[in-house]
């Protein structure tokens, strides 16, 4: 299925599939991971993941649907109904918003990564493997689920205050690898993690170049 962007220049947007990863905002502004249970030709069943007590009819009505596609983070709306208690139908859907247009560029970049994860927050070492205006790829731990919310701290430069945000675990890989889609980070720690890539291309066209003219010169 198919929703069409109110711009006319855009191509529509296609959504989850069934057992994609989502997440559910409520009004209150908390967010429920979940996944999509079944697609059908105009509605969306939808599972939540953790227990939660009942939504309110005024919950369900400003209830927002949220996924990655390859266009960036899209936003949607619809008639929710309660089929069970963890199962929610979306049905007349609308409303869709995408959050980020383009794709961010990326860049393989290892830098500490303290993140905290559970109900309890338990503190966990890692690092980055690669690193984006959008998110990052940390490699690991492999507890970390499809779906959980993060909080983490990521060290730039030796000696620098860390970036700090939250973000979503969106995917996982066989070597252990978990990628984290950024959901909220002050505006200055953003400026300063997109200078930080920006450098990192730079040195990167830099060896790039050194090792052209070493190439030919030798």
């Amino acid at each position: 299925m198919r929703i069409k962007r109110r711009q006319a220049d855009l191509p529509p947007i296609e959504l989850p599939e069934r057992s994609d990863v989502v997440s559910l905002t409520r009004p209150s502004g908390g967010r429920l991971p979940a996944r999509i249970a079944e697609r059908g030709p105009d509605t969306l069943l939808v599972l939540v993941m953790l227990p939660t007590e009942p939504l309110t009819p005024d919950q369900l009505e400003g209830l927002v649907l949220e996924f990655a596609s390859a266009r960036g983070r899209v936003r949607l709306r619809g008639t929710v109904t309660v089929e069970d208690r963890d199962l929610l139908r979306f049905s007349d859907i609308h409303s869709v918003q995408v959050l980020q247009e383009r794709e961010y560029v990326r860049v393989k970049a290892t830098r500490p990564v303290l993140v905290y994860s559970g109900r309890s927050r338990a503190q966990i070492q890692s690092f980055s493997v690669d690193v984006s205006g959008g998110g990052l790829l940390l490699a690991g731990p492999d507890t970390l689920k499809i779906g959980e919310e993060v909080r983490f701290r990521m060290t730039l430069t030796p000696g620098s205050e860390p970036v700090i945000g939250t973000g979503t675990v969106v995917r996982s890989d066989l070597r252990g690898h978990r990628a984290i889609s950024f959901d909220s980070m002050t505006d200055v720690d953003r400026r300063r993690l997109v200078r930080f890539i920006f450098e990192c291309q730079r040195a990167e066209r830099r060896r790039g170049l050194d090792l052209e003219g070493g190439r030919h010169g030798g």
